[in-house]
């Protein structure tokens, strides 16, 4: 929470004019109570650091026009690595959200900390350079992985599908060869806070459930990700929802949600049943060739996820639950909807809308450009690279 000295701040003042809280000098002195000088004073320091710059002039209400203030959209880039199981797909975005260059590209992350991560650096030196611009324009940079992540330190904790990265500090090994602030997420996370921030910003509570490989969800509560204690929130796919199945999960236990309803383990249980699929997405594209058995484990894997999310729905009460990942446009939605609503109190549901996913595999970039847009340039930042610029000789 903001204190009186914070909000009288010239990071406070940035913050107000990139949230498009006060567009003018006269609405930051409405907002602060802080004199004409002093404003005056903190805005000539954000400009003269490049962080703010005018944007025009306001209508006249009788006297000279206000000169509209406007963020620096053009202050630098941001840099976003979203990494799945078996895909990857960065980016290089100015502070709009414009996209300036991104890739697609097949990766496994069980290859280990060091060799993928070692790919990363090198995609995104590529894709700084297609888009013409330097290192030095690099803000920060945002990471996702599948699985737990401890977020103050940006380091891996117990991934049950990463072999290897348990424990890896993926926010000082990048940070160290960029010398720009690192942030590491889970993935559902990042996807939540892009959905969240494109679809709807002023949602008070959205969770996003993304099935693929394995299982996840992010919650977004009050407008924050809620990440819990150490980075655990949201691990959906190790809730045991049958006591009685044989089907061993990668984190080692029997009867977890991810054994029997993730992207993963439907790909094993059709070709088990005679129709070879490799892969996740290798299901998804036999339910979209119209294979029944396909169609029919979708739907089953649906069911067993809307069980669960009932109890989600029930607990946390939210006002848009998001279904995203390979399975998010198959009948797996249809077996969530059933089960959600037929076992979830009518008062939990009755305000819910269950979506599937704006952004689709976007969604991951778009919403760790977000939250490193929001870091870097936090009121908290922005005074520490003002106050620095201050005292420097």
């Amino acid at each position: 929470m903001l204190t009186r000295d914070d909000r009288s701040s010239a990071g406070h003042l940035l913050w107000l004019v990139r949230t498009g809280r006060a567009t003018t000098r006269a609405e930051l002195q409405e907002h602060t109570g802080l004199a004409r000088s002093t404003v005056g004073h903190r805005l000539d320091a954000l400009r003269a650091a490049g962080f703010l710059r005018s944007g025009g002039v306001g209508g006249s209400t009788g006297g000279r026009p206000p000169v509209k203030l406007e963020f620096n959209d053009r202050h630098g880039v941001v840099l976003t690595a979203d990494l799945g199981a078996t895909h990857a797909r960065l980016g290089v975005f100015d502070l709009a959200g414009t996209s300036l260059a991104e890739s697609l590209t097949p990766l496994r992350i069980a290859d280990g900390p060091a060799p993928v991560l070692d790919w990363v650096e090198g995609e995104l030196t590529a894709l700084v350079e297609r888009a013409g611009l330097r290192r030095g324009d690099v803000r920060g940079i945002g990471v996702s992985v599948p699985g737990p992540v401890e977020f103050e330190t940006g380091t891996v904790r117990e991934p049950p599908i990463m072999p290897g990265w348990d424990g890896f500090p993926v926010s000082r090994h990048l940070g160290r060869r960029w010398g720009v602030p690192v942030l590491v997420d889970n993935d559902a996370n990042a996807m939540a806070f892009g959905e969240h921030m494109s679809r709807s910003p002023d949602c008070p509570s959205l969770v996003l459930v993304k099935v693929s490989t394995g299982i996840g969800a992010g919650l977004v509560l009050g407008g924050q990700l809620y990440r819990g204690i150490d980075g655990g929130a949201g691990d959906l796919g190790h809730i045991r929802v049958d006591a009685s199945s044989q089907a061993r999960c990668m984190c080692g236990a029997q009867g977890c949600l991810a054994a029997l309803a993730s992207g993963g383990a439907l790909a094993e249980r059709l070709t088990a049943s005679g129709v070879p699929a490799a892969s996740s997405r290798d299901f998804v594209e036999q339910v979209a060739a119209g294979s029944p058995a396909a169609a029919a484990l979708a739907r089953e894997a649906g069911q067993l996820v809307g069980e669960v999310l009932s109890t989600v729905v029930c607990l946390v009460n939210p006002q848009v639950l998001v279904l995203a990942g390979d399975l998010a446009e198959t009948q797996f939605v249809t077996g969530v909807r059933e089960l959600l609503y037929q076992r979830a109190l009518p008062r939990a549901t009755r305000n819910l809308k269950v979506v599937t996913s704006d952004l689709g595999d976007r969604a991951g970039v778009l919403g760790l450009r977000a939250m490193v847009v929001e870091s870097v340039y936090s009121p908290e930042a922005v005074d520490r690279v003002l106050d620095g610029a201050a005292t420097a000789p």
